[in-house]
């Protein structure tokens, strides 16, 4: 996968950043998993999945022409009433009926149930960007939780089945920070 150059300087990289969150950001098993592990009352909201226009820096990572739309699900990932973490993926439409069909069907279920219980299904290297406040995430952030996510670090990656992509790109909220 090559990583989109984009003219912003807070671009996406290969670098993650360095302190406390590291542990969190770089860890390629699920997220989800990793969480339940830590909080008692684990929970997915799932906010949106409809088609959208993904944001402008993930059409190419999800193989399609600039202006189609695409397959968007956005989900927070809690404990309890605070939101720890904004997930929001989004698939090529054709590929819901081939190798990401299971996706119209999870509902309010984490997405980590199709990723890393299939032994087919590859994750592709994460890159990182801290968001600023023009960015597509920080705004679907603020208008879903009380977190200003400007600032706020991200990672994604692409996860193929099949040779189909699948992007997931995860905000990591303040509250994260507190688990330990």
């Amino acid at each position: 996968m090559r990583t989109v150059k984009l003219s912003q300087p807070d671009a996406w990289r290969q670098i993650p950043p360095m302190g406390s969150l590291r542990p969190w950001i770089t860890d390629r098993d699920s997220l989800t998993a990793r969480i339940v592990e830590h909080v008692n009352n684990f929970n997915l909201v799932r906010l949106t999945q409809h088609l959208a226009q993904p944001n402008p820096d993930e059409f190419r990572a999800i193989g399609l022409p600039d202006g189609v739309l695409a397959m968007v699900r956005e989900v927070l990932l809690r404990d309890g009433d605070t939101p720890l973490v904004f997930a929001h993926t989004a698939v090529n439409p054709r590929d819901l009926r081939g190798a990401w069909r299971g996706l119209s069907r999870l509902g309010g279920r984490p997405l980590a149930e199709m990723l890393f219980h299939d032994p087919t299904v590859m994750r592709m290297p994460m890159e990182y960007r801290r968001l600023n406040i023009a960015h597509p995430l920080s705004k679907a952030v603020a208008r879903h939780t009380q977190t200003a996510a400007s600032r706020c670090w991200a990672r994604r990656s692409v996860f193929l089945r099949g040779g189909q992509p699948l992007l997931v790109t995860e905000v990591f909220l303040p509250a994260i920070l507190v688990l330990r």
